[in-house]
């Protein structure tokens, strides 16, 4: 279990905190979503939590201790993905992964089944400098998974790739939640924190500003309302019809009994416009 407690943190020569008291619990194995927009304090909790940065007030504990406390062997337990991508760019893909593999104390996973695994396979003998973006970011992500770890962190996994890679690394994650890891997980991605996460949290401006899952975070603002489509004297009309209301159930039971319904759409919130209301602006 991860316990954030109290988190503040001030860049130099900043006049206001980047962090401002953010709390909160991650329970093993869960994907834990971290939702904002660019500079909102995403990276700085993260690069707070593995250490990249000093601890300035509050506390982060990992089943009770500190970064301090566990030492050196913090780093056999985690794995990290960065958002942009700090590759040796005169390495192969391959040599990457090699010389990263090398830092563990702990067996690892062959550098040419993660490269497969991600879809790098072919290019293995390829210097890092000349993948693409979406190519250097599946890298990053292969390099955080080497050692199966305990904790992963994952800073917009999926940025710059098309849809069917961006689906597969997302699959990856997911079998690493089933593996027994816990995962944190930044992102400005609403459809991928909804589809992935246990568990989310709104940050805006260095302060948390909700958590919940997502269903009950969706069910909370959202409307208990059903959208219904249907076919009248040849043309297609649309009705909202609200479920706590005795009139508009019986109305959707005419509909659906008459045969003419052709879509039935529920209109719960999405993460996006949860988080317009709440900070009235979004995340990309």
């Amino acid at each position: 279990m991860i316990e954030v407690s109290n988190l503040i943190f001030t860049y130099p020569r900043a006049h206001q905190p980047a962090v401002r008291g953010i709390s909160f619990r991650i329970e093993k194995g869960q994907i834990f979503g971290f939702l904002g927009p660019s500079g909102a304090g995403k990276s700085t909790v993260q690069n707070l939590m593995i250490g990249l940065l000093p601890m300035q007030k509050g506390s982060i504990l990992y089943d009770g201790k500190t970064l301090s406390d566990m030492g050196k062997s913090f780093f056999n337990r985690v794995g990290v993905s960065f958002e942009h991508p700090n590759l040796y760019e005169k390495l192969t893909g391959v040599e990457n992964l090699r010389y990263y593999g090398g830092l563990f104390d702990k067996p690892v996973i062959p550098p040419e089944q993660l490269l497969d695994m991600v879809g790098l396979g072919d290019a293995k003998n390829k210097r890092a400098g000349a993948y693409s973006k979406g190519m250097k970011q599946r890298l990053v992500f292969a390099r955080a998974i080497m050692n199966r770890p305990d904790i992963l962190f994952l800073d917009e996994p999926t940025s710059g790739l098309d849809p069917g890679t961006a689906q597969r690394i997302k699959e990856i994650i997911l079998s690493e939640r089933d593996r027994g890891a816990t995962i944190f997980l930044t992102t400005h991605n609403m459809y991928a924190a909804d589809e992935l996460c246990d568990q989310v949290a709104f940050i805006d401006e260095g302060r948390l500003v909700a958590q919940d899952s997502p269903r009950n975070l969706k069910l909370k603002y959202g409307k208990k309302a059903i959208k219904v489509e249907y076919t009248s004297n040849g043309q297609i009309k649309s009705e909202i019809l609200f479920v706590d209301r005795d009139e508009d159930r019986y109305r959707l039971s005419q509909l659906i009994d008459s045969g003419t319904v052709e879509t039935l759409h529920s209109q719960e919130a999405t993460l996006e416009q949860i988080f317009i209301k709440l900070t009235g602006r979004g995340l990309s």
